[in-house]
């Protein structure tokens, strides 16, 4: 492909809305054309890169025993209202009427219609196992749509279903699901790690994001170096050390003038936060519930939202929302409290004698002790998981990250299957629920995280697997008929090598040329000039090394060759 020819272009500014690294060099290398709010159309070249993407991930889930399908996008609301996931999912969903009125959804996964089209077509134990996949559009209303490709509402997603007589199947299923992964990330030259995750609103037991560690990344990873355990942080399981504080003490009231928040009550009682507790206020399933935990921890709410049965309303009251249930702001405890629902994180148990609000104003309490002085409706852990805090497996201490998740496997059980009545006769002829499996890939989301990775001030460095063309061929001075000729001959003998060019041909400065060529990121740069040629050579770089080599103009190809294989 001639750049003069290519549909896209390079910009010399970055686009005033874009934060990230691939969100600002993606519009500006012209991969992409923003439509609307998280809507994008991929240009040429980023499509070039998604095909990539999308042959490696098809060729693996082949690997694995998959079968290719494709379902609608359009789907009968009535699917998602019998499985409960309507709600679950509440306005991020599209939702439309046909001129029929009848209820129609576009679908942001596809567990529902799957599960019944399986119904429809398992008949025996004998028709399973089955690995089902499809590459598909997808539409979810993101609330804040943001980061280009890393949060969108419109996307392309490899999704794959396993269904197994029983979980012995259902586990082999997911390790052949979690191989295919490590090699498709493998093969786009891209450092993935496997990190314990929450199920969200696709429920099941156990899930694993696959993450790619960069700076732009919206998850935060804890990792233990000694033991390799990692998990999201919203998963993240860690020891809480117990506070001695000795025998319980008789409760007393103490004056807190000014003491609004937990470090003010720590400093102004000289204790550690550690000797404290807070209550958070949040409203869940439209009624205020008050949330307890240690005064140096943090509640997670994704941890909460799973204790409170899913709570999709989830979140922090208001002030006002607060005085009408009759509780103070800054200094609330649960020592007291009748009529509203109360949740504790476990760390209230790993000590005694805390201090806590008194639930009027200034005035706190000394010397409280769960079991005696307050109880909890619920009591569990909800603490979010930090750095610094001690690996539950090994005792080291833990290391936070940031990543951008690439890919996300399910363990889904029986959730879907017995709900939707996905059942089979076994050998016994007893009717059995079917054990599925969900796991799914964003293809434009795994190529802006691999953006994220690898890019550095002047544009992208794409691996070569995943790269839209692996070669730059840069004609400087194209008006010059000797360079003509030489880069023309050169673009044909690396097309007859078998290698991906693309040709600027531009009629631009050697700084534009070059400029263009570190943005787009391709993996080798030649450059043709007459300057070269009067030695009978080019120059060949590859981009992600400092300096350039001469190349007799004879063995440029092999020489191009030699740089993609190493």
């Amino acid at each position: 492909m001639k750049i003069s020819n290519l549909f896209g272009k390079t910009l010399r500014d970055d686009p005033h809305d874009a934060e990230l690294a691939s969100h600002r060099l993606m519009q500006r290398a012209g991969f992409v054309y923003q439509v609307s709010a998280g809507v994008y159309s991929y240009l040429p070249l980023a499509w070039r890169s998604l095909r990539k993407i999308e042959q490696i991930i098809r060729e693996e889930m082949d690997a694995a025993g998959g079968q290719e399908m494709r379902m609608t996008v359009l789907q009968p609301r009535e699917l998602w209202q019998e499985s409960g996931r309507d709600e679950d999912y509440g306005q991020e969903m599209f939702r439309l009427k046909d001129r029929r009125d009848r209820e129609l959804v576009m679908a942001p996964t596809h567990e529902e219609l799957l599960t019944t089209m399986v119904k429809a077509n398992v008949n025996s134990y004998r028709d399973l196992p089955l690995m089902l996949y499809q590459v598909q559009t997808k539409f979810r209303d993101e609330p804040r749509p943001r980061g280009g490709l890393l949060r969108v509402r419109e996307f392309d997603m490899k999704d794959a279903y396993s269904f197994d007589l029983d979980e012995n199947g259902l586990d082999s299923s997911y390790d052949s699901m979690v191989t295919a992964y490590k090699n498709i990330y493998a093969r786009c030259g891209l450092d993935a790690i496997m990190v314990d995750a929450d199920s969200g609103t696709i429920g099941g037991r156990d899930s694993q994001e696959f993450m790619l560690l960069a700076e732009a990344g919206e998850d935060t990873i804890l990792i233990c170096d000694e033991c390799g355990y990692a998990a999201n942080a919203e998963k993240a399981n860690f020891v809480k050390s117990p506070i001695d504080a000795g025998a319980e003490q008789s409760i007393e009231e103490v004056h807190t003038p000014g003491v609004r928040t937990i470090e003010d009550l720590a400093r102004f009682l000289e204790i550690s936060t550690a000797e404290t507790l807070k209550a958070v206020f949040y409203i869940a399933n439209e009624a205020i519930t008050v949330v307890t935990i240690r005064g140096d921890l943090e509640v997670n709410e994704i941890k909460l939202r799973n204790v409170l049965g899913g709570a999709p309303d989830l979140r922090l009251a208001s002030p006002d929302e607060v005085r009408e249930a009759g509780l103070v702001a800054g200094s609330a405890s649960p020592v007291g409290l009748s009529g509203i629902k109360i949740v504790a994180d476990d760390s209230v148990r790993l000590g005694s004698n805390f201090v806590v609000g008194a639930n009027r104003e200034e005035y706190h309490l000394r010397n409280a002790s769960y079991g005696r002085d307050f109880v909890a409706d619920i009591l569990t852990d909800i603490a979010l998981a930090q750095e610094g805090c001690i690996c539950e497996k090994c005792n080291s201490v833990l290391k936070a990250a940031r990543g951008i998740e690439v890919g996300h496997i399910f363990k889904l059980g029986t959730r879907y299957s017995e709900v939707l009545g996905a059942m089979f006769p076994d050998k016994d002829d007893e009717q059995k629920p079917i054990i599925m499996g969900c796991y799914g890939i964003g293809l434009g989301r795994l190529l802006a995280a691999a953006i994220e990775q690898n890019h550095d001030e002047n544009g992208m460095l794409l691996p070569s697997s995943i790269a839209p063309y692996q070669v730059l061929l840069s004609a400087l001075n194209i008006r010059n008929e000797e360079v003509s000729a030489e880069a023309d001959s050169l673009y044909r003998g690396l097309q007859d090598a078998g290698l991906e060019v693309l040709y600027d041909d531009r009629d631009e400065s050697a700084g534009v040329k070059f400029k263009d060529a570190d943005l787009l990121g391709l993996p080798i740069r030649v450059v043709v000039s007459p300057r070269n040629l009067r030695e009978d050579a080019v120059e060949i770089k590859a981009r992600s090394q400092e300096d350039p080599k001469m190349v007799p103009c004879a063995e440029a190809v092999s020489r191009v060759k030699e740089l993609l294989v190493g």
